[in-house]
């Protein structure tokens, strides 16, 4: 059993404040049947419920974390329990509070995680990878090595296509409020193409775009206990927005929204959907005659909560059929970190949500946040399926009619 923080412990402030957090659940069960991961294994130990429990008995010290931690591990962060609590237990913050008292997890990939972190590094070593034509056989590397290994789940997300060049920082009208754009770690080099759409399609509804360093906002750490590099992360999101004298922080990647916002309490943050739907009467689209399943990532809905923004933007592609994924499932089983510590689980979840945009017969996939639309990306091949795949802002840049 794991013995009671001492008194002077610097873990005693935490483990109440879990204890707090914890003790607004009324054990209702309506979290549960909006949960992928009870959903998965029909467990209550699984679902939200059973979680707020694990982590207050965790927090009083009458749990051993080596038997139940794993658990809290397997949540996928998707909020959708936060969204019909109607005791409105802060869910989210329960499970970064928590995480962070335990501590990372030991089977945590912190060599892989440090790595892809760093985009100039991450670059380079796609650079490389093209110079010896290793988006020819990574799937047979990736294949040879266990099925747990997370590297394993890397190299089969690693897209074939080389990175396309970082966006860079435009200046076009001074009549509107300075927007700055976060690039993030990974988005930086696989959606920086999504990334040069958003400026793009800013310009065109007259604003003013700064473009900040790329860097990690410190998610991956925060959802997976390492608070002190995540502080290290939120300090250097603070510096690079005070440097920049914006007025509105934005991303392209939903899934960092909310490290955003925590680092930067005070400060509008927000996905730039919202101002293009705001502004979209300035916005004109060509035609494009083709069928797209939607994906709404969990962070889109619950984060962001931009999927109206997004819905209303792509409706306005004259002659495109947009098919919102049904819902559940819930959550496509990237969420941040998750689909390289529990791969299989994460393909369980994946191929659900592929079965799922089936149905729609679509001949494009389209995803807003990155991990998400690599996770699904490795599971289009893998089924043998005939779509394309990409950010709805890339579509929507892609459509625009430019003025002469």
């Amino acid at each position: 059993m794991m013995s009671m923080p001492l008194e002077k412990s610097p873990l005693r402030a935490a483990s109440g404040r879990i204890v707090d957090l914890a003790d607004q659940c009324v054990q209702c069960g309506l979290c549960l049947p909006v949960c992928p991961t009870y959903a998965l294994d029909q467990n209550e130990a699984e679902s939200p419920r059973g979680r707020i429990a694990i982590a207050a008995a965790l927090a009083r010290g009458q749990a051993d974390p080596a038997t139940l931690g794993e658990h809290l591990d397997h949540c996928l962060g998707c909020l959708n329990c936060e969204k019909v609590c109607p005791a409105n237990v802060q869910y989210g913050e329960l499970l970064i509070e928590t995480r962070a008292l335990l501590g990372p997890a030991p089977h945590r990939p912190r060599q892989l995680l440090n790595l892809i972190k760093q985009p100039v590094l991450m670059r380079g070593l796609r650079r490389l990878g093209g110079w010896v034509a290793l988006p020819r056989w990574k799937n047979w590397l990736a294949r040879r090595l266990p099925t747990r290994s997370p590297w394993r789940a890397a190299l089969l997300v690693m897209p074939s296509s080389a990175p396309a060049a970082r966006v860079q920082a435009s200046h076009k009208s001074h009549e509107k409020p300075a927007l700055a754009l976060f690039p993030g770690c990974v988005a930086s080099v696989d959606d920086a193409e999504a990334q040069r759409a958003a400026v793009t399609l800013l310009q065109a509804a007259g604003f003013q775009v700064s473009v900040l360093p790329a860097f990690c906002c410190g998610a991956m750490d925060l959802h997976g206990g390492a608070a002190e590099s995540a502080e290290r992360a939120a300090q250097r999101v603070r510096q690079a927005w005070a440097a920049s004298g914006a007025t509105q922080l934005l991303s392209v990647t939903p899934g960092c929204l909310g490290t955003l916002r925590r680092a930067l309490p005070g400060t509008s943050v927000i996905d730039p959907l919202e101002l293009l739907a705001a502004h979209a009467g300035q916005l004109h689209f060509r035609p494009l005659a083709q069928r797209v399943a939607l994906h709404l990532p969990c962070t889109q809905i619950n984060v962001a909560r931009s999927d109206g923004a997004l819905l209303q933007l792509l409706r306005r592609v004259p002659e495109l059929e947009v098919m919102s994924l049904p819902r559940p499932p819930y959550c496509c089983g990237a969420a941040g970190s998750h689909l390289l510590e529990f791969p299989a689980r994460a393909e369980q979840l994946r191929d659900e949500t592929l079965r799922r945009a089936a149905t729609l017969e679509p001949q494009q996939l389209l995803s807003s946040n990155i991990g998400c639309r690599l996770h699904l990306a490795v599971g289009i091949e893998t089924q043998g399926l005939n779509w394309s795949h990409q950010h709805p802002l890339t579509l929507l840049a892609q459509q625009l009619e430019h003025e002469n």
